[in-house]
């Protein structure tokens, strides 16, 4: 099949809407399609449209679908679709989700954010992963986590500082982040933040090679989001046996599971400085996460990503 892949996000950009275009282009042209990655299409003649974000994507997404309204369309419910857009801007969510043959999903946990007339519709695909090529071995000279994402208000970015400045005087850890900023507004105060507090370390946006990196030198990641649809360096985390420290959201608990001891509330710095500290001191409570981490791993592997995908082409065809 010829199979457009629509993604808001452009070809430079290392946002996850590119990077889950790109995985799994490479993987529908693996199963034999013929794949196109566009920004928009107004006029696409493709067999089949996947669009990834219901909102952002609308206009090539009605354009697709009045032309060919007897062709599968599918769309990715991004984070900001399901726990921002189909609020503020619900008639244009809601038509895309409508006119969608299927709807993919990232977490387990979508079904109970969207109206009940999309969960038939809904389908979870797991973002899959390649494991580090070497064993971990995180820094001895500090107790280093890792932040890996664009400094934006959905990320709740500098959470993770604030909760650094709170940690009692002898600690070692250290926040190391990977991104850039969103806007100058953010890059202000990121760069406010690197100025004043001496535990935290941002680097910018950096190359992948240089993130799974700062894996090997992690002992923990901290997603500390307001919102996910299901974050990919979540799955890179937990296909590296890296431990987790997340705040306790859907688009988290719908990866990590429910029974994961690793969350804090969301928003709240104190309750993560407690999160940290204990991490940092307890080596039963850090090798717990890193056991449950690695339980998970079964479900972010690149031939399961494959088989999904095979299953529900198969099934729209």
């Amino acid at each position: 099949m010829k199979i457009s892949v629509i993604t808001p996000a452009g070809k430079q950009s290392r946002a996850g809407n590119r990077a889950t275009a790109v995985r799994w282009a490479k993987i529908l042209r693996d199963l034999g399609h013929r794949v196109e990655v566009l920004t928009e299409s107004l006029n696409s003649n493709a067999d089949m449209m996947i669009a990834i974000h219901a909102w952002r994507s609308l206009k090539s997404i009605k354009a697709f679908s009045d032309a060919h309204p007897n062709r599968p369309l599918i769309v990715l419910l991004a984070g900001t679709d399901i726990y921002h857009f189909q609020n503020s801007h619900p008639s244009e969510t809601y038509e895309s989700m409508e006119r969608a043959s299927a709807l993919v999903c990232l977490h387990d946990l979508v079904w109970r954010s969207i109206p009940e007339v999309f969960r038939a519709k809904l389908k979870v695909i797991y973002q899959s992963s390649d494991p580090l090529t070497v064993p971990r071995s995180p820094s001895k000279n500090r107790f280093e986590l890792c932040v890996v994402g664009h400094l934006r208000d959905e990320k709740d970015s500098l959470r993770p500082a604030l909760a650094a400045r709170l940690l009692p005087q002898n600690s070692r850890i250290r926040i190391v982040h990977l991104g850039k900023a969103h806007n100058a507004k953010w890059e202000e105060k990121v760069k406010l933040e690197a100025s004043l507090n001496t535990r935290f370390d941002w680097r910018g946006e950096v190359p992948r090679w240089s993130v799974r990196r700062q894996y090997l030198r992690s002992h923990a990641m901290i997603i500390s989001s307001n919102m996910e649809g299901g974050a990919n360096v979540l799955s890179e985390a937990i296909v590296c046996g890296l431990p987790v420290i997340a705040s306790d959201i859907d688009g988290n608990i719908g990866l990590l599971g429910g029974d994961y001891e690793g969350y804090f509330r969301v928003r709240d710095e104190i309750d993560l400085a407690e999160t940290l500290g204990r991490a940092e001191n307890d080596i039963n409570f850090l090798s717990k996460l890193e056991s449950q981490v690695t339980s998970r791993q079964k479900l972010f592997q690149p031939e399961l990503e494959r088989r999904k995908w095979k299953e529900l082409i198969k099934a729209l065809s």
